[in-house]
């Protein structure tokens, strides 16, 4: 028997000698152009972008494909991408992204239409899928592509509230017949009086206005401020802290985030009390949730969208210390619970700095920008691991770049405007 094992075994390994030379002539004599060009697409659509635009100087064959209507088709028949976090600096007429999958900074082509005098103070304000939403200061939105650089400027809003403060600007997108379609969505108003606005990509208009009435079994009512003129808030919506010089990033200025549950979709904003505003564009209602802090505490708060859900990070000061954490609302018991925290020793240093935080969600991550008149830096939180990675700077042409926010997005070469 023992003769019989040796006997196949040797039988076994000079079969897979033979079949592995075999291979090995075969792959050597193997080129990707010798595929039809189908296939040669299908395998070309699942390189991470980023691979894909290096590699179309190696033929003219791999460059013609980036154009190629059935290669786009491929693109979008990939589930998902790693996401790409475009920065937002103090100098708008730059493209600068965080690659999450490379670990790295890249620069884009801006925009063509977004160096037009008119267009030169465009701020981006919201993001998704493969698209990014910029406002300008006459009010009007364009939509982009920031991997391809097209650009589609949204008509004119015929009407907006008179008098009315904007509260939220979000996006969303979605897929119906391998085609992209988005949607903008802007609250306007004061609490008790809030409305809001649709743009939808399908139709091509803006859709009517639609008023929000208050969710009568609203338990947060005992926590709503408008009431108390007692109440004293060092950080509002728009981020201007007293008896300081900090200001949040304008482009966060409209911070909010959209999620859909259950086919109904909700929008999260930050009211100017500090509180989180929760409007249900399906069943036409808002809700005002409990605050996280006391109202005397000085804080930096932010929401994000992850894997459908809204969280909150919070950046506070307790016991001479700082605290960054990230919160979710528990619907079910109507209040907050931690469901990850920074290291204190990494947190400690922004203890009295002042530091404001801008952050954006993107499936188990979290992107925060952090910055003081001390310092800025970027931080990338993993939610699953609670592990909380410190990016290093973005350098152009040897000058260090600070930003004071993000948006996350896909690279979709596939995504029209």
């Amino acid at each position: 028997m023992e003769h019989s094992r040796d006997w196949n075994g040797q039988g076994r390994s000079l079969k897979r000698k033979s079949q592995e030379n075999g291979d090995h002539k075969l792959l050597n004599n193997f080129s990707l152009d010798d595929l039809n060009e189908d296939l040669f697409e299908r395998i070309l659509s699942w390189l991470p972008t980023s691979t894909f635009f290096r590699l179309t100087s190696v033929s003219k064959r791999w460059n013609s494909v980036a154009d190629s209507a059935s290669f786009k088709l491929a693109c979008s028949s990939i589930p998902s991408r790693d996401p790409w976090f475009f920065m937002v600096a103090p100098n708008l007429n730059q493209s600068i992204i965080f690659d999450s999958a490379e670990r790295t900074w890249k620069r884009l082509n801006h925009p063509p239409l977004l160096h037009q005098d008119s267009n030169k103070s465009c701020m981006p304000v919201a993001a998704s899928g493969g698209l990014i939403c910029y406002r300008n200061s006459s009010g009007s939105f364009i939509v982009s592509n920031p991997v391809t650089g097209t650009c589609s400027e949204l008509p004119l809003l015929e009407f907006s509230p008179q008098n009315q403060p904007l509260n939220a600007i979000v996006m969303s997108t979605t897929t119906k017949d391998q085609q992209l379609y988005y949607k903008i969505v802007l609250v306007f108003g004061e609490l008790q009086n809030l409305v809001f606005r649709v743009y939808n990509s399908f139709s091509g208009s803006w859709e009517g206005e639609t008023s929000l009435r208050r969710k009568v079994d609203d338990c947060s009512m005992e926590f709503d401020s408008t009431e108390d003129d007692n109440v004293v808030y060092f950080l509002s919506k728009a981020g201007i802290v007293v008896a300081s010089n900090m200001q949040r990033s304008p482009s966060k200025q409209y911070s909010s985030v959209i999620t859909d549950k259950n086919g109904e979709e909700v929008v999260y904003f930050l009211s100017s009390t500090g509180t989180i505003v929760a409007c249900n564009l399906t069943s036409k209602c808002y809700i005002e949730y409990p605050r996280l802090l006391p109202v005397l505490s000085e804080y930096s708060i932010d929401v994000v969208e992850c894997n459908g859900e809204m969280l909150v990070v919070l950046l506070s000061e307790f016991l001479e210390t700082a605290s960054l954490r990230v919160w979710k609302y528990d619907e079910a018991k109507r209040g907050w619970h931690q469901i990850a925290a920074m290291p204190a020793s990494i947190s400690h240093e922004w203890y009295g700095k002042k530091v404001d935080i801008n952050c954006v969600g993107a499936g188990n991550q979290i992107f925060i920008c952090l910055n003081s008149s001390e310092l800025c830096t970027y931080v990338l939180c993993d939610l699953v691991s609670n592990n909380w990675v410190e990016l290093p700077n973005c350098c152009i042409n040897g000058e260090v770049i600070d930003f004071m926010s993000s948006f996350s997005f896909e690279p979709r070469i596939e995504a029209s405007v």
